[in-house]
Formats: structure tokens, C-alpha cells, sequence
């Protein structure tokens, strides 16, 4: 070889040297446009696992039938709590808000590098109030998921927003039978609920009743509300189907403040019981005033859920002392529950202001698991969240180990425990109130 063809092929040699090392290092991008559409596929009795900490894709492309949430490096990881928070029945929301607080503590207040962001909408426990508070979240693209509502009538106000939005939403204390109907239409498919169902309560209520209290001839009064208008229906239908006599279905107004004229109706038809599954200003002026009323001095008296809290005892004072409150069984939850009351007494002072902190905590953390299966986490940090299998990752929630007991939710979105039980208010003292107090319950549990 001469020295001209020599020198030639070493040039391309070492031409052919630098491109590999130009090229070489440089790997085809991931397909994850379907991680999180896969992972929501998975049955949720594994929903702790790892799948939300693996590193997506450089360049993440979202397939996600609902679409995707993207959190940048940096920016929070949003949720929100809607329900009711202010006005007569605010410790009714408060006390499920605080539940959603004490799980974001569980975590560290954040999620994968991320801190996490709690916001709230005041629903007021109103079928407009859920309304408006539904269509503002709606158009916050930056949510991830919900906890609420409260009242079933925000609910019924406000889901369709929700649903047609790409967000869900766990319910901690809404208990109207028909949110969780099959039949329930495609507007619900965004909503379930940790809370239980009302005919489980009404159904407890009308056997304590009937089988421990004795009575035969009971009466009902409602607000018009979808929780209490129902609740009371389950209580009549399984009282009579147990051979009692409901004598009497009255309703009031929300709002009204006179019940004499509802009560004189009832005294009439003799009631040996009357069941008020009311919210607390109705169902403070009813306890208020039914010792008035000539036939009712000594009738045997309940609520429900609706009214457990210490601001029923200022709203109904001493008349409230030996009435019946049905509730979760407390004593019903399984370990972690006495921990998780250590926490909330150390963080806000004192105990529960209701029934469904318990509900809320486990609402929440069935999100935070169903969204670790989920996320795709880049990298840099930034997160995406496909809503679609987030939602189905949610749904398929089984055998979760929650404080309120062992979830797993249906097709229709009822993911409860549903165990219930009859308290007795023992003092009218505001600053008694602790039912989970071992020692000195105020309510006392009664049954079963």
C-alpha cells in the first residue's frame, strides 16, 4: 500500500471511531404511555405498592382516557376536601377535614419529593352549596383527587361536575342508600364512599328499638334532606317489617324553629318512640321543645349521625339527656384506631367534634395508595397522574387495612365497614362529649 492510500484509510478509521462515540451513548426513549392506564387495571389489594416511585419516560406521553395531572419539579401535589364547614353543622365536615390532615401527617406532608397541598370548598350541606363548590374544584386542573362531601344533598348537587371533570371523590360520611345503587347512572362514576350505607343504620335503629327498648308504635320526623328523608323510610319499612306500627312520617323545614305545630301532629297518633335522623339546628329546636307538648312528656327519643356532636348537646340542652344517637361502632374498629384518636387529640386538643374522622382518614389513605400504584415520576421529579387509571385503581380497592376495618369497594363505589351502633347521651355538657372515652363515655354505647 502506498503512503497516500495509508494515510486515506487511517483517516477513515478515526472518522468512523468519532461518530461511534458521538452516537452510541444516546438510549431510545421509554414507552410509559400506558403505565398508568396498566397500573389502574391492578387489583387494589396490593395498592401499596412501589409502581408510584419507578422513573417515567424523558418525554411522558399520556394516553389516559380522563387525562393526566402534571405536577412540575417543585409545585405541590393538590387535594381537596369539600363538605360542609361553617354554620350549624360545620363540626360535621371539621371532623372529617381533620382526618384527611392527620393522614397527610402519616405521610410527612408529601408525596415522592412533593409536598402535599390540602384545599377546601365549603359545600354548607346543600344541594346548591354542593353545587357551587363542585363546579369551582371542577375547573381546577391542578387536582388530583377528593375527599368529600359531607351531606349526601352536596353530593347529589355536585357530582356530575365532578365526574364529568376526570376527578373522583371519597366520601367519608354521606350514607344515603341510592349513592351507592348500582343503578345509580353514569353521572356517579367518579363518587365513593368510605361512610356506610343507611340501610345498615335504619336498620339497627328500628331493631334497638323494637327488640331492646320495647316499643311498638313509633313516629318519624325529617328535614327534607336526601339523608334524613331516606334514613327515616329504612327505619319505618324494617320497624314494621318487625311487626311495630309506625303511626306517623312528619317533615320540617331545615330552617323552621317552631316544631310544636310537627309535634302536636305526632302526639296525636300516641308514639311510644320518635325517630329524628335530622342535622343540628332542626334537630336542637325538636329536642328543644318535645317535652312541651302534652303526649310526648315521656316518649322515647333517637337521631342519628346526622346530630352526633357536641354541638348537638348546645343546640338541645338537658332534653338531650337519655335520647339515642346511632353511630359507626367505635368500639367496633380494629387496632390502629386508639393510635390514630392519640394523634388527633395531640394535634387539635381534645376529641373527635363527630362520627367520620375515622372514615375521612381511611378515605384518604386509599387515594394516596391508589395514586403511589399510579404516578409516573420522571427523573427531574415532575409527576404525572393519569385520572382514568387512578379512578380504576381506586374502584379496585380490596382487603385494604384501614382504622374503620377491612375495605374494599364495590363496582358502585361502597368501599365501608358498615357497623353500627346505639349511644345514650348521659350529659347535656358540651365539655363531656367523648365517646371514646373507655372510662367515662359521653354518649355511652348501649347497643349492641
Amino acid at each position: 500500500m502506498n503512503k497516500r492510500l495509508l494515510a486515506l484509510f487511517s483517516l477513515l478509521v478515526i472518522a468512523s471511531m468519532v461518530l461511534a462515540a458521538c452516537g452510541g451513548g444516546a438510549a431510545p426513549a421509554a414507552d410509559s404511555g400506558d403505565a398508568g392506564s396498566d397500573a389502574g387495571s391492578d387489583t387494589g389489594s396490593d395498592t401499596g405498592s412501589d409502581a408510584g416511585g419507578d422513573t417515567g419516560a424523558a418525554m411522558y406521553e399520556c394516553t389516559d382516557a380522563l387525562g393526566c395531572v402534571t405536577i412540575a419539579p417543585g409545585e405541590p401535589v393538590k387535594i381537596a376536601y369539600w363538605g360542609v364547614l361553617s354554620g350549624a353543622d360545620g363540626s360535621l365536615g371539621e371532623d372529617s377535614k381533620r382526618g384527611v390532615e392527620i393522614a397527610i401527617d402519616d405521610m410527612g406532608g408529601q408525596f415522592e419529593g412533593h409536598d402535599i397541598l390540602l384545599t377546601t370548598e365549603d359545600a354548607l350541606c346543600t344541594p346548591e352549596g354542593g353545587a357551587t363548590a363542585a363546579q369551582k374544584l371542577a375547573t381546577d386542573t391542578s387536582l388530583v383527587g377528593l375527599i368529600g362531601s359531607s351531606c349526601s344533598d352536596e353530593t347529589v348537587g355536585g357530582i356530575a361536575a365532578l365526574t364529568n371533570a376526570g376527578l373522583t371523590t371519597i366520601s367519608p360520611s354521606n350514607t344515603r342508600p341510592v349513592l351507592t345503587d348500582p343503578a345509580r347512572g353514569p353521572d356517579y362514576a367518579g363518587y365513593l364512599r368510605t361512610a356506610h350505607s343507611d340501610a345498615f343504620q335504619g336498620k339497627a335503629v328500628a331493631e334497638f328499638a323494637y327488640n331492646v327498648l320495647g316499643v311498638r308504635k313509633a313516629a318519624t320526623i325529617h328535614d327534607g334532606s336526601a339523608y334524613a328523608e331516606a334514613l327515616q323510610q329504612v327505619f319505618a319499612d324494617e320497624f314494621a317489617a318487625l311487626g311495630g306500627e309506625i303511626v306517623a312520617q312528619e317533615a320540617v323545614a331545615k330552617d323552621a324553629t317552631d316544631m310544636r305545630p310537627v309535634l302536636t301532629t305526632i302526639a296525636a297518633a300516641q308514639p311510644e318512640f320518635v325517630y329524628f335522623p335530622v342535622f343540628v339546628a332542626a334537630g336542637g329546636f325538636i329536642v328543644n321543645q318535645i317535652r312541651d307538648v302534652a303526649g310526648l312528656e315521656d316518649v322515647k327519643i333517637a337521631g342519628s349521625d346526622g346530630i352526633f356532636t357536641a354541638d348537638f348537646l348546645k343546640a338541645g340542652g338537658d332534653n338531650t339527656v337519655g335520647m339515642y344517637l346511632s353511630s359507626p361502632d367505635f368500639g367496633a374498629f380494629p387496632g390502629g384506631y386508639p393510635e390514630f384518636i392519640e394523634k388527633h387529640n395531640a394535634k387539635y386538643g381534645g376529641a373527635p367534634l363527630s362520627v367520620f374522622h375515622a372514615h375521612a382518614y381511611d378515605a384518604a389513605n386509599i387515594l394516596f395508595a391508589a395514586l403511589k400504584q399510579v404516578a409516573v415520576v420522571e427523573a427531574d421529579g415532575t409527576i404525572y397522574v393519569p385520572r382514568q387509571a387512578l379512578r380504576d385503581a381506586i374502584y379496585a380497592t380490596q382487603n385494604f387495612q384501614g382504622v374503620t376495618g377491612s375495605l374494599s369497594c364495590s363496582a358502585s363505589g361502597d368501599c365501608g365497614a358498615p357497623v353500627i351502633a346505639i349511644y345514650e347521651i348521659t350529659s347535656a355538657n358540651p365539655d363531656d362529649w367523648n365517646p371514646q372515652d373507655e372510662a367515662n363515655p359521653n354518649p355511652k354505647k348501649v347497643y349492641p
